[in-house]
């Protein structure tokens, strides 16, 4: 399939995990992929790579900026870049804040305002963003990350109300616990990796971790003009986490 053919998209943190698969099935599907990432050297050679980090605005200009040159547009924005952070309230420090709210919620603000004027161009502009269940649902132990995707959440939202006169449209995934490097370390570290991931997969009511691939073609389905009357949407790649209230299994 090659819907996507002639369009030109740009992909934060797609050097692993949920980025990178989108960025596969984006050029699967025909775009021209530009990935955004701190390391270059995982990029791969199906798309082009650029070094950049959303917390830096200069940074961010200058590698949206040689995408766009490099592509001849911008049609879609994957603001995928993100970290992580465990704890309650208690746990992290001010400067955890503001590193965690600086890459998740001003790395969206970062990226899409420096391809803001090349999206003004596109007859297909579409931005998704890469939200969380944890917008939706209250998970313990992650006060800090679940405000973050709350934000992007609501900015989700605002930034789809603000242009979609200007048609650009705006939308975000929520997905559940994902089997990605960044879920693979938290279950490292922890003291039984086995049972803390059978504790992961056993809250979706799936009862399996979501797969990045999954995530990726929701994102796609969201930037693609398949997708043209949908604004303003999360939509839960979750298992079923955010909406089903199961019995409990009988045994």
């Amino acid at each position: 399939m090659t819907d996507l053919k002639g369009l030109k998209a740009l992909v934060t943190g797609g050097a692993s995990g949920i980025g990178l698969a989108t960025a596969e099935l984006l050029s699967a599907r025909g775009a021209a992929v530009a990935v955004l990432d701190l390391d270059p050297r995982t990029f791969g050679t199906a798309h082009l790579g650029y070094r950049a980090d959303v917390s830096d605005d200069a940074s961010v200009r200058t590698a949206v900026r040689a995408a766009a040159l490099d592509m001849d547009g911008i049609d879609i924005v994957v603001n995928n870049a993100g970290i992580g952070a465990a704890g309650t309230v208690e746990d992290n420090t001010d400067a955890d804040w503001q590193r965690v709210l600086d890459v998740n919620v001003l790395g969206i603000v970062r990226t899409t305002r420096a391809a803001l004027p090349h999206l003004r161009r596109s007859d297909a502009a579409a931005v998704v963003n890469t939200c969380s269940i944890a917008a939706t649902a209250g998970l313990p132990q992650r006060a800090l990350y679940s405000a973050s995707k709350g934000a992007v959440l609501s900015l989700t939202l605002a930034m789809a109300a603000d242009h979609v006169r200007e048609g650009i449209r705006v939308n975000c995934v929520n997905p559940g616990t994902v089997d990605t490097p960044w879920v693979g370390r938290l279950l490292d570290a922890a003291a039984d990796p086995a049972a803390e991931r059978a504790a992961l997969e056993a809250r979706q009511p799936t009862g399996r971790l979501v797969g990045a691939d999954e995530v990726a073609a929701a994102i796609v389905y969201l930037a693609s003009p398949t997708a043209r009357s949908v604004t303003g949407t999360a939509l839960a790649v979750d298992g079923g986490m955010a909406g089903l209230r199961l019995r409990p299994a009988h045994k």
